[in-house]
């Protein structure tokens, strides 16, 4: 598929909310849950971006709003040292499921802003998104180096644990999410996948 037909596809979803990065992905999809803000369309489109157009009946006009992505994604890089600019190509990166791609981007905001939590926490769940674990963990405990207790980071943790199998990790992971949120609604099935994971094990 190319990727303007890949963005034919989404076009629907891009109009609702143009991206929803990280944290609008949801756990759920990967039998958890970890949810973060939306972003809406004015929201991630550059500050001098002008208004996504629609057509005679109201709709949103897909070839322009292919061509605006497109136009975003180009500035983020004829513009590397923009962090919005990255940001906002990341953003749309990760929508149509290239995860390389927004660490890419993400990359080049980290660059710029090092200490920018945000970044951090979705450099952990693109690496995660793309099967990248060993980057994935690093960038999930450099953002809870600086906020210790989120629980979706704690979470996405556990499940990235789980998922690769790591019986001690992951159960590591759970109890310091269940320390930070006891009621966490992810931990009665985390903790049957890591009983699941210990008894194949044996």
């Amino acid at each position: 598929m190319t990727r303007d037909n890949l963005l034919f596809a989404i076009i629907g979803v891009l109009f609702g909310f143009i991206v929803g990065f990280i944290f609008a992905s949801t756990m759920s999809q990967r039998n958890a849950a970890t949810v973060a803000p939306g972003i809406s369309a004015s929201q991630t489109l550059p500050p001098d971006h002008p208004p996504i157009s629609s057509s005679g009946d109201g709709q949103p006009d897909p070839q322009q709003m292919i061509a605006q992505v497109q136009t975003a994604i180009a500035t983020a890089r004829n513009n590397p040292k923009d962090f919005d600019a990255q940001i906002t190509a990341a953003k749309l990166e990760y929508q149509v499921q290239r995860y390389d791609e927004t660490v890419e981007f993400l990359l080049r905001a980290n660059q710029i802003k090092p200490d920018d939590y945000e970044v951090l926490a979705m450099l952990g769940e693109a690496n995660m998104e793309g099967g990248h674990y060993d980057q994935a963990e690093t960038w999930y405990k450099a953002a809870l180096a600086k906020k210790p207790g989120d629980v979706s980071v704690l979470a996405s943790l556990a499940f990235m644990h789980l998922q690769k199998g790591d019986a001690k990790q992951a159960e590591k992971a759970i109890a310091n999410l269940e320390k930070a949120d006891p009621s966490n609604q992810d931990l009665p099935q985390f903790r049957d996948k890591l009983a699941s994971i210990k008894s194949s094990n044996k």
